[in-house]
C-alpha cells in the first residue's frame, strides 16, 4: 500500500480504535485494574462534593428550618458533622491514592505497549526494505516511527481507560441520582450521552480528515528539513539558501494554520461542552424543585441530585476533551497500524538453515543464471518514479513492446549464466537494466516472468538467510552506520577478528588509509560517514564483501569513486579471490572489464 492508497482509503475512527486495543490482550489485566482503580477515584471525588452538599443539608435541617420542610433520608440529621467530615477526609486520601495508581497502570501498558509497537514496526520495515521502502519519503517514515507512535502514548494512557472509566461512573451515577427519582437519573443519563458521546463523536468526524491533514503535512515538512539538511553543501554553493529558507518558512506557516484551526475546533467544541454542562446542571435544579413541589421528593433530594449531577461530569468531560487530540492520536494509529498491514512484495524464505560464509564456501558453489527474465518498475503516478515499487508478479504491459503506460520495463525476456569460479563483467549505460540485475540476484525484488536462481534453485525457493549468506552485495553508494570503522566493516561478519578485518581491508586498498588515522581502526566515520570521501565508502563496502567470505560477489559500480591506482589494487584482489568465487562486476567504465573472464554488453535490458 502506497502512502498515496492510505490517504484514500480510510478506516474508520472506531476501527482504528478497535485495532489498537486489539494490542492490549497481552497487558489485559492491568487494564482493567486501571479502569477499576480509575472508577473508584471518580467516585471517591464525586462524592466528596455530595457529601459537602449533604453537611449543608444537615445544617439546614438542624437549624432554623428545624423540620418543618419534608425530607426522604432521616439519617442525615442524626448523623453528626464530624463523622461526615471524617469519611470526606478519607475519601480524599483514598482519592489520591486510587488516582496515582490508576496513571501508574495506564502509563506501565502505555510505554510497554509503544516499545511492541516498535519493535513490530522495525520488523515490518525489514520485510518491507527494499522493494516498498526505496522510492518512500524517509521524513515520513521518520516521523511514523517518532511521532505518530508517540502520539499513541495518549491513546493507550489516556483514551482507553478514560473511555472505561467514564462509562462504569455514569451508570453509578445514573442509578444513584435515580434512586431520588426515575426522571432525574433519565436527565444525568442524558446529559452524560451529550457531553461523553454526542459531542466526542460530531467533534471527531469534522476534524479526522484536518487531523490526518496536519499529520501528513507534518512528516512532509520532516522530510523537507532532512532532506535540507543533507543537501546544506549544495544550497551554499548556488546561493540558494534564502530560497530554501523561504519554502521552509511556507510550509511552516501552512503546517501552523491547520494547527490554529485545530484548536479553533478545539475551543469550539470546550465551549459548547461547558454549556451542555450548564445547561444540565440547571436542568436538574429545576426538574428537582418541580418534583419536591409534586411531593415527589424530599428537601435533600434537591441538593444532593443537584450537586451530584454538577460533580460528576469530570470522567465525561476527560472523554470530550479526548476528542480534540484524538483527531490526531487516530490519523498516527492509522498511519501507523497501515504501515504494520502492508504486504512485503518480496515474502521471506524461511529456514532452519543458517549457514555461515565460511561453511558456504565449503560445498560446491555451481553458479547462477537468469532465465528468460522480464521485471518492471511501476512508475508512481505523474512523478514516474521507477525506484518506487517494482509492478506486481505477472506480464507486464509493454513487456512485448518495449514500454506500458503503468509500468517501466526494466529487462525484457533477459538470459544470462554465471559460470562459477569466473569473474563476469556487465558492461553498460546508466538504466540499462544492470544494477536490477543484481537486485534480483539478491531477491530484493521478484522477477514477473521467468527464473533467477542460484545453485540450481530458485532463489524464491531458498530461505532468505541461506541466500544472504552465499551472496555479497556491494551498492553504488555505500552506507556507514555511526560506528567506528572496525564495526562498519564487521557488519559483514560480526564474529570476525581484528586480524581477519583488517586483512579484508589490505584487499580492498584501504588498510593504509586507517592506519593513517589517530585512532585506526577504531575511528568513529560520523554520522552517514561524513567525515570520509566517496572513495574511503566505497572501499570500505568493497572490504565487507571480502569479509563476508561467500561464493557469490556481486558488485555494482564498486570502483565508480576511485582513482585508476586504487581500482588495479582492488580489481588485482578480486582476480586473485575469484580462484574461489564467482563475481558480477557491473561497470560502464570499460577499464573495470578488462579484469573480467568474460564480459556482457547490456542495452535496455538485454545483452548482446
Amino acid at each position: 500500500m502506497s502512502e498515496n492508497t492510505n490517504t484514500t482509503k480510510r478506516r474508520s475512527a472506531l476501527q482504528i480504535m478497535g485495532s489498537l486495543i486489539g494490542l492490549v490482550k497481552p497487558l489485559l489485566h492491568i487494564m482493567l485494574a486501571a479502569i477499576i482503580l480509575g472508577t473508584l477515584g471518580y467516585l471517591c471525588a464525586i462524592f466528596l462534593t455530595i457529601l459537602a452538599g449533604q453537611v449543608i443539608v444537615h445544617g439546614l435541617l438542624t437549624g432554623v428550618a428545624g423540620m418543618i420542610v419534608p425530607v426522604d433520608n432521616m439519617w442525615l440529621v442524626f448523623t453528626p458533622v464530624k463523622t461526615i467530615i471524617t469519611v470526606m477526609i478519607v475519601i480524599a486520601v483514598l482519592r489520591g491514592i486510587l488516582h496515582y495508581v490508576e496513571q501508574y497502570c495506564n502509563h506501565f501498558i502505555a510505554f510497554k505497549l509503544l516499545a511492541i509497537i516498535r519493535h513490530k514496526v522495525f520488523a515490518a520495515l525489514r520485510k518491507l526494505c527494499p522493494a516498498k521502502l526505496e522510492g518512500r519519503d524517509k521524513g515520513n517514515l521518520i516521523s511514523i516511527i517518532t511521532t505518530d507512535i508517540e502520539l499513541l502514548e495518549v491513546f493507550y494512557a489516556h483514551t482507553i481507560s478514560p473511555i472505561e472509566i467514564a462509562t462504569l461512573t455514569s451508570i453509578s451515577m445514573v442509578i444513584f441520582i435515580g434512586r431520588y427519582h426515575w426522571l432525574a437519573g433519565v436527565l444525568a443519563l442524558v446529559a452524560y450521552l451529550i457531553v461523553g458521546v454526542a459531542i466526542p463523536m460530531w467533534n471527531g468526524k469534522r476534524g479526522s480528515q484536518k487531523g490526518m491533514e496536519f499529520r501528513t503535512n507534518f512528516g512532509e515538512l520532516n522530510s523537507f528539513v532532512l532532506d535540507s539538511l543533507r543537501g546544506l553543501d549544495e544550497t551554499i554553493q548556488y546561493g540558494q539558501g534564502e530560497k530554501r529558507k523561504e519554502q521552509m518558512s511556507e510550509r511552516s506557516k501552512n503546517l501552523a494554520g491547520m494547527q490554529e484551526s485545530l484548536s479553533k475546533m478545539e475551543g469550539s467544541q470546550r465551549s459548547f461542552t461547558n454549556m451542555v454542562i450548564l445547561l444540565a446542571s440547571f436542568g436538574m435544579l429545576a426538574l428537582t424543585i418541580w418534583l419536591y413541589d409534586k411531593g415527589a421528593m424530599g428537601f435533600e433530594g434537591i441538593l444532593t441530585c443537584t450537586i451530584a449531577m454538577m460533580g460528576s461530569f469530570g470522567p465525561v468531560v476527560a472523554l470530550s476533551s479526548l476528542s480534540n487530540n484524538l483527531n490526531q492520536t487516530l490519523a498516527s494509529g492509522e498511519r501507523v497500524l497501515s504501515l504494520l498491514e502492508e504486504t512485503p512484495l518480496v515474502e521471506e524464505i524461511p529456514g532452519d538453515v543458517e549457514t555461515s560464509g565460511a561453511e558456504s564456501m565449503e560445498h560446491e558453489f555451481t553458479g547462477a543464471e537468469a532465465e528468460n527474465v522480464t521485471f518492471a518498475y511501476k512508475v508512481n503516478g505523474s512523478e514516474g518514479d521507477r525506484q518506487g515499487e517494482p509492478a506486481r508478479a505477472g506480464r507486464c504491459p509493454g513487456a512485448e513492446g518495449g514500454r506500458g503506460h503503468d509500468n517501466e520495463v526494466i529487462l525484457d525476456n533477459y538470459s544470462l549464466i554465471l559460470q562459477p569460479g569466473k569473474i563476469t563483467g556487465i558492461h553498460g549505460a546508466s538504466g540499462s537494466g544492470k544494477s536490477t540485475l543484481l537486485k534480483l540476484l539478491m531477491r530484493f525484488w521478484d522477477v514477473q516472468d521467468g527464473s533467477v536462481s542460484v545453485d540450481g534453485t530458485d532463489v524464491r525457493k531458498i530461505p532468505t538467510k541461506h541466500l544472504r549468506n552465499m551472496e555479497s552485495y556491494v551498492t553504488q553508494e555505500t552506507h556507514l552506520f555511526h560506528d567506528s570503522i572496525a564495526n562498519n566493516i564487521a557488519i559483514a561478519k560480526p564474529e570476525a577478528s581484528r586480524e581477519e578485518i583488517m586483512e579484508a581491508a589490505k584487499k580492498a586498498s584501504i588498510h593504509d588509509f586507517i592506519t593513517t588515522l589517530p585512532k585506526g581502526y577504531d575511528t568513529e566515520v560520523g554520522e552517514l560517514g561524513d567525515t570520509l570521501s566517496g572513495g574511503e565508502k566505497q572501499r570500505i563496502g568493497i572490504a565487507r564483501a571480502f569479509l563476508h567470505e561467500c561464493p557469490l560477489i556481486l558488485l555494482d559500480e564498486p570502483t565508480s569513486n576511485l582513482d585508476s591506482l586504487n581500482e588495479g589494487i582492488i580489481l588485482k584482489s578480486l582476480k586473485e579471490s575469484a580462484k574461489k568465487k564467482t563475481v558480477v562486476l557491473v561497470s560502464h567504465r570499460v577499464s573495470t572489464m578488462n579484469v573480467a573472464d568474460v564480459v556482457y554488453e547490456m542495452e535496455n535490458g538485454r545483452i548482446s
